[in-house]
């Protein structure tokens, strides 16, 4: 336990994960915007800190999982970003679903001051979270990955080295393709039960053991079934992982108009107001469109 551990990012993900390094024992700091959302694990004895900066100061290894791109830039680049105060021989370890450029573009400026980074974005949502069961994606240097693992397994079950820098990011767009795809299935697909007059419980008990079984219709299926449209991942979110994807197959000369449509259905969800739903809520939209008040 002799390793000090930083935290920045304590949302819907971040809180779960990091509660799973201060339950193994480890001395932990950590910041969030809003200092609120870090209570639980400042009660567990989580140290607070003022900014990135203060966070960077007293770590070893430091984790984040933020919102968005632009997040991640301030973080780590910004006046008071994790960069200015990290320590050499440091390891970074970004965990937000973010651009790959972005990440390479960290990677090697973290090179220069003698500091290791990781991009390591994952898939598994909040119930994947809260168990640690998490699906982790990580890209950067063997060696930094081979330090952080039992970190990552604190986290999550299926944990896979994928390469270099912006690796991870890369697998991790490759899984939001599939996502927003099965997403759309999965609505429609319980859509077509409510209209019926299903049970729609009892749908997904029998459809979610055969053939066309996937984790959105056994995991988001029973929530759409209650009503509860909470977000274990924002629907604000996806669409800025979808944008990603697109922005990247687009560099690429990579045509995704299974993604593209996806993409338009969810921009909607914003349009309505409805981007702080989880990416269960399009089941809302789309029923919307079909004259079904939900």
């Amino acid at each position: 336990m002799d390793k000090h551990i930083g935290w920045i990012g304590t949302g819907v993900m971040g809180k779960s994960m990091c509660a799973h390094i201060l339950k193994a024992g480890y001395s932990v700091s950590v910041y969030n915007r809003t200092k609120e959302k870090a209570k639980d694990l400042i009660q567990m004895g989580a140290i607070w800190c003022l900014s990135p900066k203060e966070v960077a100061e007293k770590c070893d290894i430091l984790f984040t999982i933020v919102g968005f791109p632009l997040d991640v830039e301030e973080v780590y680049l910004g006046e008071n970003g994790v960069l200015k105060t990290i320590k050499k021989k440091s390891i970074i370890v970004d965990m937000t679903t973010s651009e790959p450029s972005l990440a390479q573009r960290i990677y090697h400026e973290a090179k220069e001051l003698g500091v290791s980074s990781l991009d390591a974005p994952v898939s598994g949502g909040d119930v994947g979270a809260k168990n640690g069961t998490l699906a982790i994606m990580i890209g950067g240097d063997k060696e930094a990955y081979e330090t952080v693992l039992p970190f990552f397994n604190l986290m999550g079950q299926n944990i896979s080295y994928m390469g270099k820098e912006g690796a991870g990011q890369h697998t991790k767009m490759s899984n939001q393709i599939l996502i927003a795809s099965t997403m759309i299935g999965t609505i429609e697909s319980l859509l077509y039960a409510y209209k019926a007059g299903n049970d729609l419980d009892e749908v997904i008990n029998v459809i979610g053991k055969g053939a066309a079984g996937c984790w959105s219709i056994n995991n988001l299926g029973p929530r759409i079934a209650k009503g509860n449209f909470e977000p274990g991942f924002f629907i604000k979110h996806f669409v800025k992982d979808m944008g990603i994807a697109l922005k990247e197959a687009k560099l690429m000369n990579l045509s995704l108009p299974g993604l593209a449509l996806a993409y338009q259905f969810y921009m909607y969800a914003m349009a309505l107001g409805l981007e702080n739903l989880g990416s269960q809520g399009l089941y809302k939209i789309l029923g919307k469109m079909n004259g079904i008040d939900i």
